[in-house]
């Protein structure tokens, strides 16, 4: 990989990975979700956005084999994917300015859920407020919803200031993994984007290296410290920005074949 981080890939087969990303030199992910689920304890309010809103927001299973059709309203142009939306800032805002996508939002940290659905149901609604038509939740591993949906299914995919897990032990539990690029190469559709941004120099370095030595998306250098146009902002953006951290934003795109 050249110092620039651009990823020209390998001349190998599409699935594959260069050897220095196999099991031997990097561990597969575990089963086991690491990281908070909850974070300080839920108000009142919170508790019921989850116990009595979430129920007719969230992506239910049984819906992941034909994403399309769990969205109501005008059938969509397309789906998207973002993979840990925090505290839903961008989520929401990217959902608004597309109103023709279906967008499926995934995160476990609940204080994050309540952040979010507390944006879409008025206090005292919890009970009876419908979602909006074209976004929908997955409040759980965002891993089993990829195992879940089909080949060709994604238009874009988003994964916004991830949790960098910056020691070296801890690799493994990073998103940005063989394993993760593979399941997202199936899913996105050929010329469909994937957005990846981070302000830790331990996680920016990886995605240099990971990405770099991968062949399903080609992997043009990021812009650094200025978001591009068309992006959303985020609350980690911010923090980042006022404590002197440089974030990366990444735009990947699926090869053909």
């Amino acid at each position: 990989m050249g110092a620039d981080g651009s990823g020209s890939g390998s001349a190998q087969r599409p699935e594959s990975l260069r050897p220095i990303l196999s099991d031997t030199a990097l561990k597969s992910q575990p089963e086991r979700l690491y990281g908070r689920q909850r974070g300080h304890p839920l108000r009142a309010r919170q508790q019921r956005l989850l116990d009595e809103a979430l129920p007719r927001f969230r992506l239910n299973p049984d819906q992941a084999a034909t994403p399309q059709a769990a969205f109501t309203g005008a059938p969509v142009q397309g789906v998207w994917l973002e993979i840990g939306f925090g505290g839903g800032e961008h989520a929401l805002d990217q959902a608004r300015r597309n109103p023709e996508i279906g967008y499926i939002a995934s995160e476990v940290f609940e204080n994050g859920l309540c952040s979010l659905m507390s944006r879409l149901v008025p206090e005292g609604e919890e009970e009876t407020v419908q979602p909006p038509d074209h976004f929908r939740i997955w409040p759980d591993d965002a891993r089993q919803l990829l195992k879940a949906l089909p080949d060709g299914c994604l238009d874009r995919a988003y994964l916004m200031f991830p949790d960098p897990w910056p020691k070296a032990r801890h690799a493994k539990r990073r998103f940005i993994h063989p394993e993760n690029i593979r399941e997202l190469a199936r899913l996105l559709k050929p010329g469909a984007l994937w957005r990846v941004a981070s302000d830790h120099p331990v996680y920016q370095d990886w995605v240099f290296e990971i990405m770099g030595a991968q062949d399903l998306f080609d992997a043009p250098p990021p812009v650094r410290g200025e978001r591009p146009v068309g992006w959303s902002p985020t609350r980690y953006e911010a923090k980042a920005y006022r404590e002197g951290r440089v974030p990366f934003y990444w735009t990947f795109t699926r090869r053909a074949g």
